[in-house]
């Protein structure tokens, strides 16, 4: 018998009713508060006592438990009060709360283990659990094995408490609240980011009820709590968490539904969950949110959640928006790590596809995803790509990775990179088209290629059309000002000329993109098409024109030259052997094989240093473009030299190059379908529109070469129907160029020429000689037109001497505009470019300077600055211009009038201060004229930086 009762034992034991009036403490079975006050004033001021106290209540709580579950109503009654002062000591007692957790968490989890479906139990239980986890610092969960243990087993009772299933709808909704508000409490806690190691534990456990609630739920609904749960995100059941101090929180009560009342509606319980779920994911960092990741995968495992597509995506895109600005990028990360986790089967399983579209829906989603590395992501995408074509070259999931290739072009976080995307795509096309793909069936090898080039080009356009998408939702920050009808009849006509605005991004260069174009003469028919279709989008929505009528800078150069000011500056044409003329020579060399050649596709090289000819037909090895820069360097030393070791690129050239040499010019057979045709007049056609200056020099010699290959096929009766087809193209273009130009009787003669054609039956005895265009009356009135010899500046002599040259594809890809015969000097001046010296370098009185070519250099600051000092400030005279006559001051000598022959003599620094006031206004007059700032046009000092002004509230 013990006689000697401890102290605390006697507090504890004074909190309990008597047990004739304990069936009668309902319905709120509450501790005598006045013993209760006394026992958590003795705990609180003897801290060493709390840890005898815990394990003291700890017994009688499983006690309790073990009578209330064989149906002992008072031990019921006794457990609910003996719960009670467990939170009262852990409330009041909350700095000392790590001495009172284990016991405590104990009798939550023998609570719950017992009793599972008594809820006004389970209640009592979830309140005692939310105050311990409100003031817990959490450094036992991991460190005390017990403990850890007993917590992890509530946690996980709790979680399968918030996603029962039950026959009674308002029962099931009551208890899943109950469960969601323990969780809800755990998710708030320290203990659950303390140990990194319990972390995933504990995240896995917590997200099964959250994604079995929310994958339950309509999209619409999910959709309108979402907005909701952002907007306010406070928990209702820990409203006060991490805004104020441990020691300062308060721990909320989970009450019963009340019986009687109606009950809650599932609505109440998705919008639990998604508070939890915000909750967790705007706490966690980038690790953390690594393991919720992990987890949420295994749990869409177990619960076959892979088959809600659409819940899927959207689970991927909310995880992504709530977690922290800088650890969203790790939500399509880790579906991406997914991915490729997957093993290659015949069957596409619901896993692939719904992972596939989460991480498209993340990348399309406006959310900012900055530190994500496209590039990684992009390699490993490629990796899967060409894994699934190795499967089978028809894999339904190929499109669905294209499409998410793509929508990585919406994620623009430097000016470069897509830019970057589209070089890393473009340099695995080049690796595809020399080595072709793996493949599990050697059968299906050639279909692999094609497959993977058909994929890979319409991942380049898709990042392309993203990133223009993502830019166009950008604010317009310029001034859209119409030019007024004056500058548009001086002007050519460009239907389809696009409006220009600022981009945040750079544009991909024509060099990069030319290393696609031999995939217009690809043996496979799909190949071509897609070529022509990436090349389409390139051309009219992303090549630089730089220089060209439809681009700004273009229409300012032809204003000028309508406002008869182009004497004033020094603006010359579009620069056009520049990569973007060099760029069009290649496309045009090209269109040219693909229609006058009898074969398609390079020839297959078993040696990549030595190539070898190979049956034309075989495209399983064949070669991409090569870039004109390499090709070029044995002609020209100025140019970069090939490297040392053959890669596909170095290969690929070399292949192209003998190709062409291989290709003959007249055979009795064409390859080209009548798809083929279609392309090659839509390409030509379009070129003429978008880029009408350097369309124009590099399309007319080829037209020319066309034209002479079609006659020399007239007298082939198999070629008749090709021939025709090559005069229908012809002509076609040549009307595009007169309408572009406005070149009306270069029109009327095109449609007259297109209309006889097609007249003309594929077959008969009809001749071919009186058909189509006359190419020498179409070159006469191009050259012999004002506006094109205003937008090129070059007469019609010059045109003629260039359009005189004989054009090959050979002499295109070995650049054109360089080659010794050619007049390329666009300027107004017609000097050649290797006599332009700068006078600055040449500081003498030499009259011989009058000979060489004008400088171009323009008007600026300095000259207008001189202007207003009379040239007499400088204080070193060995910087002082000499007194001697320079071009510098005389317009060329190509100008007409006294304007343009007159001779000013630079005025030395002597005469110049002892020039009149007068004089020197008038020279200051002068120059603000030739700078173009005079009382007409004084607005523009208005308007210097017209996009800041505009942004400017």
């Amino acid at each position: 018998m013990n006689i000697f009762t401890p102290h605390h034992v006697k507090l504890l034991n004074s909190c309990y009713p008597p047990g004739s009036v304990l069936l009668t403490a309902g319905p709120d079975y509450s501790p005598n508060s006045h013993e209760l006050s006394r026992l958590t004033y003795y705990a609180s001021n003897h801290p060493g006592k709390l840890t005898k106290i815990g394990s003291e209540l700890e017994k009688k709580v499983k006690g309790e438990c073990t009578k209330a579950k064989a149906g002992n109503t008072k031990s019921r009654a006794s457990l609910l009060i003996s719960l009670s002062i467990f939170r009262s000591l852990a409330t009041e007692c909350r700095r000392d709360i790590a001495l009172l957790s284990p016991p405590l968490i104990g009798a939550v989890d023998c609570t719950l283990a017992s009793l599972p479906s008594d809820l006004e139990v389970v209640t009592r239980a979830a309140t005692v659990f939310t105050a311990w986890t409100t003031y817990t610092n959490g450094q036992l969960v991991g460190t005390d094995s017990k403990m850890t243990k007993d917590y992890l087993s509530t946690l996980s009772q709790f979680s399968s408490l918030s996603c029962i299933h039950s026959l009674d709808q308002e029962t099931q909704n009551r208890s899943r609240l109950i469960g969601l508000a323990a969780i809800t409490a755990a998710l708030n806690s320290e203990a659950l980011y303390n140990d990194i190691g319990q972390f995933g534990t504990q995240v896995s456990t917590i997200l099964r009820p959250l994604l079995t609630v929310l994958f339950d739920t309509t999209i619409e609904t999910l959709e309108e709590q979402a907005t909701e749960v952002k907007d306010a995100p406070d928990s209702p059941y820990l409203a006060e968490f991490r805004t104020r101090p441990t020691i300062e929180r308060r721990a909320a009560s989970v009450h019963i539904h009340v019986d009687g009342d109606k009950g809650p509606p599932s609505s109440d319980v998705s919008e639990a969950c998604l508070r939890a779920l915000f909750s967790l994911l705007s706490h966690t960092n980038g690790v953390q949110l690594g393991y919720i990741m992990q987890a949420s995968f295994d749990n869409l495992d177990s619960m076959q959640g892979w088959t809600k597509a659409e819940h899927c995506c959207w689970y991927a895109q909310k995880s992504a928006e709530w977690a922290q600005y800088q650890y969203r990028y790790v939500v399509p990360t880790w579906l991406v790590e997914r991915l490729l986790s997957q093993k290659d089967t015949q069957e596409l399983p619901a896993l692939l596809t719904s992972s596939i579209a989460m991480a498209t829906s993340v990348f399309n989603s406006p959310t900012p995803l900055i530190n994500l590395s496209s590039s990684d992501i992009l390699a490993n995408f490629l990796s899967l790509l060409l894994r699934r074509i190795a499967v089978a070259p028809d894999d339904p999931s190929l499109p669905l990775l294209v499409e998410s290739i793509s929508s990585l072009g919406r994620h623009v976080y430097y000016s470069d990179q897509i830019q970057d995307l589209v070089g890393e795509l473009i340099g695995r096309l080049i690796i595809i088209e020399v080595q072709g793909t793996t493949t599990k069936r050697p059968e299906s090898a050639i279909q692999g290629r094609s497959a993977a080039i058909r994929c890979i080009l319409q991942s380049v356009t898709g990042v392309v059309k993203a990133a223009n998408t993502s830019d166009s939702t950008a604010p317009l920050e310029e001034n859209n000002r119409k030019p007024s009808s004056d500058q548009n009849r001086n002007r050519p006509s460009i239907d389809a000329r696009r409006e220009e605005r600022p981009s945040r991004r750079t544009r991909v260069p024509a060099d990069i993109w030319q290393d696609t174009l031999s995939l217009l003469c690809d043996a496979d028919l799909t190949v071509r098409t897609a070529c022509t279709d990436a090349l389409m989008l390139y051309i009219t929505q992303e090549m630089p024109k730089t220089g060209e009528i439809t681009d700004i800078d273009g229409i300012s150069h032809l204003r000028k030259l309508a406002d008869n000011s182009f004497r004033h500056v020094h603006a010359a044409a579009p620069h056009i052997g520049d990569a973007a003329g060099r760029f069009l020579n290649h496309v045009h060399a090209y269109l040219y094989i693909l229609a006058t050649s009898p074969t398609l596709g390079l020839p297959i090289g078993g040696n990549p240093s030595v190539p070898e000819t190979s049956n034309a037909e075989v495209s399983g090895s064949n070669d991409s473009a090569p870039n004109t820069s390499e090709s070029t360097a044995s002609q020209n030393p100025n140019r970069r030299s090939l490297p040392s070791q053959q890669g596909p690129k170095a290969r690929k050239q070399s292949l192209v190059l003998k190709f062409i040499a291989d290709t003959p010019t007249s055979s009795p057979s064409v390859k080209a379908t009548e798809e083929d045709y279609a392309s090659i007049l839509k390409l030509l056609s379009m070129i003429q529109v978008q880029l009408p200056m350097r369309g124009l020099v590099s399309g007319v010699p080829m037209l020319l070469a066309l034209d002479e290959a079609s006659r020399s096929g007239k007298s082939q009766p198999q070629l008749r129907q090709r021939v025709l087809a090559m005069k229908t193209i012809i002509a076609h273009v040549w009307l595009t160029i007169a309408q572009v130009w406005k070149i009306s009787e270069l029109i009327t003669r095109a449609e007259s020429a297109i209309a006889s054609l097609s007249t003309i039956p594929d077959t008969g005895p009809e001749s071919l000689d009186d058909v189509g265009v006359n190419t020498g009356d179409a070159v006469a009135l191009l050259t012999s037109a004002q506006s094109v010899q205003e937008a090129l500046g070059m007469d019609q002599e010059g045109f003629i001497r260039r359009f005189s040259t004989k054009w090959t594809p050979d002499l295109a890809f070995r650049d054109f505009e360089n080659t010794p015969g050619i007049d390329t000097s666009f300027r107004p001046d017609g000097i050649s470019p290797l006599l332009k010296i700068s006078p600055a370098l040449m500081h003498i009185e030499n009259i011989s300077l009058q000979s060489l070519a004008r400088s171009t250099r323009g008007l600026g600051v300095t000259d207008l600055r001189e202007a207003l000092e009379g040239r007499s400030s400088m204080s070193n005279p060995n910087l002082a211009r000499p007194p001697s006559i320079s071009t510098l001051d005389h317009t060329s000598s190509i100008m007409t009038g006294e304007a343009g022959l007159r001779l000013t003599r630079t005025r030395s620094r002597s005469r110049a201060k002892k020039r009149p006031a007068a004089d020197g206004a008038g020279e200051v007059r002068d120059m603000l004229t030739r700078l173009g700032i005079s009382k007409q046009n004084s607005n523009l000092l208005k308007a210097t930086f017209p996009t800041l002004n505009k942004g400017i509230p």
